[in-house]
C-alpha cells in the first residue's frame, strides 16, 4: 500500500482490495481475504459501532437487551486490515478510485461494494415526523427498538398496526415477526382480545413459499390478526393516529386505519451515492448491478458487490451474506490469477420467523424458492422451539465468533 499527501492535506491511498462498508459483509470478506493470504486489504467505514441487527426484533419484543447487540467497530475489524474511518461518497469505476466525503481519494485493484442498505424514512408520507412518539416505533433502528417494547407494554386495548413496505428490504420477515411477538405478549397478559391487530403486507400472502405461508396463516388466525395482503401503508398521520392503506398495483381504493400503536418500516434502497453512480442498475432503488451467481459487476470485472446493496434477487439477510462472502473471495482470487470465475452463489437466504416467545420457523431457500433446510430432521415449514434457542443464542454466537472471523 502506498500513500501520498495531496495539496489540500488530504491523503490519497492505493490498495490491492478496497472494501466499502464495515458491516456484516465487509468484515466477513476482509477476514476471509486475510485468511487467503491477501495482505493489502482496506475497509472504508465511518462508524465506530458495529451492530448485530437481527436481534433488534427480539429487543422490540422484550426478549433481548439492545446493548447486547452493539460492539466497538475496532473489536470486529480484522487485524492486518487498513481501516479508513471515512464515508465513501463517489466511485469512479473507470479510474478505479473511491472518493470520500472529506475529499480524499483511494485507488484500488479490486473493489468490493457492501455499504448496506438505505432506510428511506422520507419516502412514506408522515413517517419521519411520527417516529418515536404517539405510539409509533420501529425495530429498524438501534435507538428505537426499545421504544417498540415500551409501546407494546403500554397497549392494553385499542388497535395495533404492523406494516411492511413494498420493494426489496433487509430482513423481509421482520415486519411480521414483531406482530407475532406482540400478540403473544398481549395474550399472556390477557388483553389480546381487547386489541384489534392489523398486519399490512404488500405481498399476496405472508410468505412466498406456499407451505410456509400456510403455516403462517395458522399463526395469524390463532392470534386473530387481521391480515391485509397486496396492500401497503402510504401515509401516516401521527397526531391523529391514523394510517392510509393503499392497494399495491393498479386499482383499489384507499382505506384508513386508526392505531394506538404502530410498528413502522421504511421503504429501502441503495445509498444515494450508489444510485447515481455507474455501478447502479439505473432503477429507482439503484442497487449495484452484479451477476447473481458470481457477484461480479456486469460491466466492471474488478468490482464485486454483496449484501444488501447488491442487485442479486435473494432475500436480503445476514445468512445470505454468509453464503455470498466465500463466493466473492474465491472469485476475487480467480480474477487476480486470470482464471475463470467458478464459485457460484445459489441465492441461499434464511429468514428466521419468530412466531411467539418460544417458537420460530426457519425458512431457508434459494433463488428458485427451493427449501434448503440446515436441519432436515425438523419440518422446515413449521415453527419449532429449538429454532427459538438458535435465534436467541446460537446465531448471535456464530455471528460474532465465526462469521465475522471468516470461518463460517
Amino acid at each position: 500500500m502506498s500513500t501520498t499527501g495531496s495539496a489540500t492535506g488530504k491523503t490519497t491511498g492505493k490498495h490491492k482490495v478496497l472494501i466499502i462498508g464495515g458491516g456484516s459483509a465487509g468484515i466477513t470478506v476482509a477476514a476471509r481475504l486475510l485468511r487467503k493470504g491477501y495482505t493489502d486489504v482496506a475497509v472504508i467505514e465511518p462508524s465506530d459501532k458495529h451492530y448485530y441487527q437481527p436481534m433488534w426484533t427480539l429487543v422490540g419484543g422484550g426478549q433481548a437487551d439492545v446493548a447486547s447487540t452493539e460492539r466497538p467497530e475496532a473489536s470486529v475489524m480484522p487485524k492486518g486490515v487498513t481501516w479508513i474511518r471515512k464515508a465513501a461518497s463517489e466511485v469512479d469505476p473507470e479510474g478505479n478510485t473511491i472518493t470520500c466525503e472529506d475529499g480524499s481519494t483511494y485507488a484500488y485493484d479490486v473493489l468490493v461494494v457492501c455499504p448496506g442498505i438505505q432506510l428511506d424514512w422520507n419516502k412514506t408520507e408522515g413517517l419521519e415526523a411520527a417516529l418515536g412518539r404517539n405510539g409509533v416505533s420501529t425495530n429498524y433502528e438501534y435507538d428505537l427498538a426499545p421504544r417498540t417494547w415500551d409501546f407494546i407494554r403500554a397497549t392494553r386495548s385499542g388497535s395495533a398496526v404492523f406494516m411492511m413496505p413494498s420493494g426489496p428490504m433487509k430482513c423481509a420477515g421482520a415486519p411480521q415477526k414483531i406482530a407475532y411477538l406482540a400478540s403473544d405478549y398481549w395474550r399472556k397478559q390477557g388483553v389480546l382480545k381487547n386489541i384489534d391487530v392489523h398486519l399490512v403486507l404488500p405481498t399476496p400472502r405472508a410468505f412466498g413459499i406456499p407451505a410456509i405461508a400456510d403455516s403462517l396463516d395458522k399463526v395469524i388466525a390463532d392470534y386473530g390478526i387481521h391480515l391485509h395482503t397486496s396492500s401497503e401503508i402510504t401515509a401516516i398521520d401521527g397526531d391523529a393516529r391514523k394510517v392510509t392503506v393503499s392497494a399495491v398495483g393498479e386499482g383499489g381504493t384507499d382505506t384508513t386505519l386508526s392505531y394506538d400503536m404502530l410498528h413502522a418500516v421504511p421503504r429501502q434502497s441503495a445509498p444515494d451515492w450508489i444510485k447515481t453512480s455507474r455501478l447502479s442498475t439505473g432503477e429507482p432503488t439503484g442497487y449495484v448491478e452484479v451477476d447473481k451467481f458470481t457477484m461480479q459487476h456486469v460491466r466492471y470485472p474488478n468490482v464485486f458487490a454483496l449484501g444488501d446493496a447488491g442487485s442479486t434477487p435473494n432475500s436480503k439477510t445476514g445468512a445470505a451474506i454468509r453464503k455470498q462472502a466465500p463466493v466473492v473471495v474465491e472469485n476475487i482470487d480467480s480474477h487476480f490469477k486470470g482464471r475463470p470465475l467458478t464459485a457460484s452463489y445459489d441465492g441461499y437466504a434464511s429468514c428466521p420467523i419468530v412466531t411467539s416467545t418460544h417458537d420460530m420457523l426457519l425458512a431457508e431457500f434459494d433463488y428458485d424458492f427451493n427449501l434448503k433446510p440446515s436441519f432436515p430432521v425438523l419440518n422446515p415449514t413449521k415453527p419449532h422451539r429449538p429454532y427459538w434457542y438458535l435465534k436467541k443464542y446460537g446465531l448471535p454466537f456464530m455471528y460474532w465468533n465465526l462469521m465475522l472471523k471468516g470461518v463460517a
